[in-house]
């Protein structure tokens, strides 16, 4: 499986998690960490966690994770 990502500027620190979190992605969808899950009201798209104050939104594809956005995760 490939990772699908666009090029948009983050943090150092936030890029730092944003990978980290990827490869645990590509590693395993069901990894702890992740809480991956699927989106509520939207079909095909699912939502994984940075961390504690961000969440990506991402769909899967035959052989790719299709990135849609980072965000930040409202409380």
């Amino acid at each position: 499986m490939k990772l699908v990502v666009s090029k948009r500027a983050l943090s150092p620190n936030l890029q730092k998690r944003v990978d980290k979190q990827f490869s645990l992605l590509l590693a395993d969808r069901r990894y702890p960490s992740l809480r991956a899950k699927k989106y509520e009201g939207m079909q095909a798209v699912w939502q994984g966690r940075i961390d504690r104050d961000y969440r990506f939104y991402f769909h899967i594809e035959v052989d790719a994770y299709v990135i849609l956005t980072i965000v930040k995760h409202p409380k």
